[in-house]
């Protein structure tokens, strides 16, 4: 079965109490046996990936521009794209979930594209978002602690389309080869 991957998102630059949340978040993330996401830079992603890293977790980041070395240095596995912030669409669609931390806009954009493409977004102190003129429901999961924006991720991934489709895949294999 395919190892479970939970997005990071939030912003390059953040105050200390929102850094000690995200690390909190990737070192949850790591002893749930998770692989972390994340656009690779600083603020919410260096130190969720410090916390991922520090309790033995896989660390992957997906960087914006072409350098390798510009990832923060607790990712494990450095992605270059040279696509700017359409990197986006890359963190967001290889998750099972998102997990939103605080923000910038960059942020905001990838809860967007999670959204548009079926991702479930976890919020932690984050984005207000819903349509214009729409009384529906707060379209993110809200969590109050990062324990719990991790629990809310991991739940929302196990029931993920895109999981159970890789499942139904293993099995059919399996039965082929039987």
């Amino acid at each position: 079965m395919q190892q479970t991957i939970i997005a990071v998102c939030g912003p390059g630059v953040a105050d200390p109490d929102t850094l000690t949340l995200a690390e909190e978040v990737g070192r949850h993330i790591a002893e749930a046996g998770a692989t972390l996401i994340c656009g690779g830079h600083g603020g919410v992603m260096e130190a969720a990936c410090k916390g991922a890293s520090a309790a033995g977790g896989l660390t992957i980041g997906v960087l914006p521009g072409p350098d390798r070395a510009a990832a923060n240095p607790y990712v494990q596995i450095p992605i270059v794209t040279n696509m700017g912030q359409a990197r986006n669409v890359i963190i967001v669609g290889s998750a099972a979930a998102v997990i939103a931390i605080s923000g910038e806009y960059g942020t905001l954009s990838e809860i967007a594209l999670a959204l548009k493409v079926g991702t479930p977004v976890v919020g932690l102190n984050t984005w207000e978002v819903g349509k214009p003129g729409n009384d529906a429901p707060d379209p993110l999961h809200r969590a109050a602690t990062p324990e719990q924006a991790v629990a809310i991720a991991l739940r929302l991934a196990s029931a993920s389309p895109f999981l159970l489709l890789s499942a139904a895949c293993v099995q059919a294999r399996r039965h082929i080869l039987i």
